[in-house]
């Protein structure tokens, strides 16, 4: 069942306010649906509902298990990586001792697996990370490429949605030398929506977002913003039939 959310968006300092389509930066939640306890878009809810159904028929259980993140909520995780109270890992999911970085590796190092604030799909809810629930339980799932190929878990999913994903709209954005992000077979964005979103992403608007946020390696990040923009927003694979 489709719920209107009823909470509230963070709160926008005054300048902030004038930042064109907060929507974009995880800044505003108004136009999302609840979904259980996830929040996304009412035409990417609805999609998803009848991607599940069908999924279902051949035996596949498709479970959210992220969706809509705020800025706030994203700039925690980056901030906890920063400070070294949240594991770091590197492309092959080995730990990685934030100590033993430089600012700017550990800004690369955190961009592996994990978005900027102001820069997640994730803000949209247009996306969502996915499991099948018949397979692995939520609590057990950590979310890496072995658990969705060979003999893992979500196997039979993954192919699944390089069969199906595109008849409901949905496609895998972060794809093997497609995309600046690391390939996440889990991660499905809504490309009728997610494709408008991204048509109005603006860069000097995170700039001005980051540069009053308390996030972590802030300096560093702005030195770099166009390039880290132009790598891990707008270099993605392209929707089908596009």
């Amino acid at each position: 069942m489709l719920r209107v959310y009823s909470g509230k968006a963070p709160l926008l300092t005054s300048s902030l306010k004038s930042i064109a389509h907060p929507a974009l930066y995880g800044l505003d939640a108004e136009h999302l649906v609840s979904i259980d306890q996830f929040l996304l878009t009412q035409k990417t809810a609805a999609a998803f509902q009848r991607l599940q159904k069908h999924a279902a028929d051949s035996g596949i259980n498709i479970q959210i298990c992220s969706a809509y993140r705020d800025f706030h909520r994203q700039m925690a995780i980056w901030n906890a990586k920063a400070h070294g109270k949240r594991v770091l890992l590197d492309i092959n999911n080995q730990p990685i001792d934030s100590k033993c970085l430089s600012e700017n590796e550990l800004i690369d190092c955190i961009l592996t697996w994990s978005a900027l604030p102001g820069a997640s799909r994730h803000h949209w809810g247009t996306d969502i990370d996915i499991f099948d629930a018949n397979n692995i339980q939520k609590a057990d799932l950590a979310l890496i490429t072995d658990e969705y190929k060979g003999n893992g878990p979500c196997a039979q999913l993954a192919s699944w949605l390089t069969q199906h994903a595109h008849e409901f709209g949905f496609y895998l954005p972060y794809q093997p030398n497609k995309s600046g992000v690391s390939p996440e077979p889990w991660h499905l964005s809504y490309y009728p929506e997610s494709s408008q979103f991204m048509s109005h992403y603006q860069v000097e608007s995170l700039r001005q977002l980051l540069s009053q946020s308390e996030i972590a390696l802030q300096s560093a990040l702005l030195k770099r913003l166009d390039k880290l923009v132009e790598e891990y927003v707008f270099y993605v694979a392209q929707p089908p039939n596009q």
